[in-house]
């Protein structure tokens, strides 16, 4: 059995307690903020505390935290209490290292656009310019901040509403949708780790939850507890719309292989048919994987 540590926030430090947030919570994609002072003076600094949260009106959250060491917010928090806009841009690989040069702590009214070599483009509705290399970007005007303490490390919750998003034409299917496989995006990780989002590393569902499903408690018993079956086969189980009716379970019970299961011992048919069910899983094929578990069920309440 799995053992587990119990981590409570009171006890250990605001450093450790923001290294464990950073490890567990991941992937998490990443806001390159651009925002703009009173003076005009630009700041661009990326934050992985950020999602989407709306759609209607189309909502995006950052949150820059208080600094660790001493408490003080930090320049993008300020210039978004001066100027309510930002733009949020999004970053792919071929920029990874940039961002990463802009996150630096520099003095107030450096241009990180300058330190990190991003090229400014003027926004269209916003006075922040947006960084020319994004994949994506966002103007935005901020709907309201939320601060959630002033401690060390507390977030302040930037609610960003977009007013305009921009996107690389390449990144755009036939049908006019962005192809979020194209994008080559980045996300952060705890540490120095971070994640590239390419096909290697993407995987596609091959059930879709849409409508009435099964749901795994309507599944065998025995392959609710199968010492075979992984907790991502009965999701998939579970995902069925319907139970397989009288033609399938016959049609499964013709399979070769699943007569060969009723030549062996009873004591390992159990085992076997289970194999057999998640071979069928494994190449796209549920329903007759679920006929299979229901043919085990069967034979094993027979007298």
């Amino acid at each position: 059995m799995t053992k587990y540590k119990t981590i409570n926030p009171k006890k250990i430090s605001q450093r450790e307690m923001h290294q464990h947030l950073l490890a567990a919570v991941a992937p998490r994609p990443i806001c390159l903020a651009s925002t703009i002072d009173l003076k005009d003076r630009v700041n661009l600094s990326p934050f992985s505390f950020f999602n989407v949260f709306s759609s209607n009106p189309p909502i995006l959250i950052f949150s820059p935290a208080r600094r660790g060491t001493d408490g003080s917010i930090k320049h993008t928090l300020e210039n978004v209490m001066q100027v309510k806009e930002v733009v949020v841009n999004i970053v792919n690989y071929s920029m990874v290292n940039q961002m990463a040069l802009s996150s630096a702590d520099f003095p107030k009214g450096e241009n990180e656009f300058n330190k990190a070599g991003f090229t400014p483009v003027s926004s269209q509705v916003i006075r922040p310019p947006r960084v020319a290399e994004a994949p994506v970007s966002f103007e935005c005007v901020v709907d309201r901040i939320i601060p959630l303490g002033d401690n060390p490390g507390a977030g302040n919750l930037v609610l960003a509403q977009v007013i305009l998003m921009h996107v690389q034409e390449n990144l755009l299917t036939k049908e006019n949708r962005l192809d979020s496989t194209r994008i080559d995006q980045v996300a952060r990780m705890g540490g120095q780790w971070y994640n590239r989002l390419i096909d290697k590393s993407l995987f596609k569902l091959s059930t879709r939850i849409d409508g009435t499903m099964i749901g795994v408690e309507s599944l065998p018993f025995s392959s609710r507890n199968s010492t075979v079956l992984t907790g991502n086969d009965l999701g998939i189980l579970g995902s069925l719309s319907a139970l397989p009716d009288l033609k399938n379970r016959e049609s499964a019970l013709e399979l070769s292989a699943v007569q060969a299961i009723f030549k062996l011992p009873i004591i390992k048919q159990e085992e076997a048919f289970h194999r057999l069910a998640q071979k069928f899983l494994r190449t796209g094929d549920p329903q007759t994987a679920l006929s299979i578990l229901f043919l085990s069920e069967e034979q094993k309440s027979a007298p």
